[in-house]
């Protein structure tokens, strides 16, 4: 997804991705988070393009192999079920399965706070919110859900999840949270 979205990166904002490190480092603010947010707020820029350009204008970040995503993927994941989210682990691995059960074509992409799963474009994304909490968030553009789905308000910010709900524990994982699930997977067609 890094290298087909840099890839693409000249074409949709007139830049490389080398330009817009040049460009920020020599004219954006100082911060990884002031110049992220005002790549997106001056540039137009989506969360992952300014998140990516202003990690790498300050040095920071991988080279978007296939090599060193995989080395850190992994780490990604015991990093964020560790500690006192440990015993989120099972949930997350029940989560995985399910997902991974919709189709060979179904992606799972560890970030480090999240992990999408992807079709053609993230229709899902896993995320332990709290240390009692995994959210399990939905692309459903403008579908009409009932109140167990919480509206992230992704709709609104032009974001692909705009849907969650709260899974404390294997047992919610049920047939509403399944036939939803497939629901988001349908969608990204």
């Amino acid at each position: 997804m890094y290298q087909s979205s840099i890839a693409g990166l000249k074409q949709k904002t007139g830049r490389t991705l080398e330009e817009w490190i040049n460009f920020v480092a020599k004219d954006g603010p100082a911060t990884e988070k002031e110049r992220r947010e005002w790549l997106k707020a001056n540039h137009g820029l989506g969360m992952n393009y300014a998140a990516w350009i202003a990690e790498r204008s300050l040095g920071k970040g991988d080279d978007g192999t296939p090599e060193t995503y995989l080395k850190h993927a992994d780490e990604f994941v015991e990093k964020m079920y560790s500690g006192a989210r440990e015993h989120l682990r099972p949930i997350f691995d029940e989560l995985i399965a399910l997902g991974r059960s919709l189709g060979k074509d179904v992606k799972v992409c560890p970030c480090q706070t999240i992990v999408p799963l992807y079709r053609k474009h993230v229709f899902a994304q896993i995320k332990p919110t709290t240390q009692t909490r995994i959210d399990l968030g939905f692309a459903l553009k403008d579908t009409k859900v009932p109140k167990r789905l919480i509206d992230t308000g992704g709709l609104a910010k032009k974001d692909r999840i705009t849907h969650r709900i709260e899974i404390t524990s294997i047992k919610d994982i049920d047939a509403e949270v399944k036939r939803w699930l497939k629901i988001a997977y349908d969608m990204d067609k």
